[in-house]
């Protein structure tokens, strides 16, 4: 068998030496370690494994530092997309490695992001950006019932962040988050719109936001990514409880208003802490709620790693279902055969994070 072991890190950036702490506390900004591990069971045939990796595109709430991998595979490339800050590892086995096994290494920094929404600028998009990001998707059609239902959502409202807020709203209003979902969802907005049934979890939740932002005109998008620190807002629900956040992956929502730039916000959290935070399953006008609902809207607690807003994301060199709705999970095949990304009989893997400090 062969276990010819490798080396790697990307040419952006190896695994720099991460800024010491007193030097980002003082800018608002934590350092943060993730490793990935992914091992691809009963294999047979070449395998291949798709990874995603922390956002390209650097911003005010998120700079990646670097990955690293090692392993026994043949082959491991960064791909990307170019269109939406994805940024992927690839990864092949050969016919003859019976135990493909990867290991990746992320170091990103992040710090808690918030709109003033008393001090509009002139913040815009091209055209062409625009287009973009009003554009429908696969599962995230913009006309129809999607359109019919936000024009009746946002009556009445004039700019995007008008718009935003009574989208926001009613989501908050209307959804709840069904822990019978697999995943965290798939994110069919037409389908829960006709069938009538509005629960989800947060890629079914937020997409729903970005669907019916488009179909009216605000450019909206998902960001997918993981939590990898518990809330320090008094959130269990909320954050990572443990080093182990292998489940923790979580979607958000940022739609963009004329004057004030992206504005980050996610119902689907709301939700989740009407259900799951304790003792549960609390009503709308609880204080805990409604402290919720009015942070999510206009700001992110960055304890989450954003990995990209990526939506039909093609595999490279899948062999059958090339493309997905999002990237958020591993996803692997072997002989051709594409594993469950939610099977841990399938597909064992572990994501553990760790804070950096001096």
């Amino acid at each position: 068998m062969n276990r010819r072991i490798f080396l790697k890190s990307t040419a952006a950036a190896a695994l720099a030496p991460y800024v010491p702490y007193s030097i980002a506390q003082s800018a608002g900004w934590r350092t943060f370690e993730a490793v990935t591990r992914v091992e691809i069971l009963d294999s047979f045939g070449v395998a291949r494994a798709w990874v995603p990796l922390p956002l390209v595109t650097e911003n005010d709430w998120q700079k990646t530092l670097g990955n690293s991998w090692s392993g026994n595979a043949a082959r491991a490339d960064v791909l990307h997309d170019g269109k939406y800050g994805l940024a992927m590892l690839y990864v092949e086995w050969p016919e003859k490695e019976m135990n493909p096994v990867i290991e990746v290494t992320s170091r990103f920094m992040t710090r808690d992001r918030a709109v003033d929404f008393a001090a509009a600028g002139n913040a815009d998009l091209s055209a062409t950006e625009r287009q973009v990001l009003t554009a429908p998707t696969e599962l995230i059609p913009t006309d129809g019932i999607v359109r019919k239902t936000a024009l009746e959502i946002t009556r009445g409202a004039k700019s995007d962040l008008e718009k935003g807020r009574a989208i926001y709203e009613w989501i908050v209003d209307n959804t709840f988050r069904d822990p019978k979902t697999r995943g965290c969802g798939v994110g069919d907005v037409r389908t829960m719109l006709e069938s009538g049934n509005l629960g989800g979890k947060c890629a079914d939740l937020n997409a729903l936001y970005v669907g019916l932002a488009r179909s009216v005109g605000v450019p909206a998008r998902d960001v997918y990514g993981v939590r990898v620190a518990p809330s320090r807002y008094g959130y269990k629900s909320l954050g990572a409880g443990t080093p182990n956040v292998s489940k923790a992956q979580h979607c958000r929502t940022e739609f963009f208003a004329r004057g004030y730039g992206w504005v980050p916000v996610d119902p689907a959290d709301v939700r989740k802490v009407v259900l799951e935070e304790p003792p549960g399953n609390l009503a709308l006008g609880d204080e805990k709620v409604r402290a919720a609902r009015k942070r999510l809207f206009g700001s992110w607690e960055m304890n989450w790693l954003a990995y990209n807003m990526a939506h039909d994301v093609k595999l490279p060199h899948a062999t059958k279902a090339p493309q997905k709705p999002f990237l958020m999970y591993i996803n692997a095949e072997s002989d051709g055969e594409m594993r469950d990304e939610l099977e841990p009989d399938s597909v064992r893997y572990s994501i553990t994070a760790r804070e950096l400090t001096a």
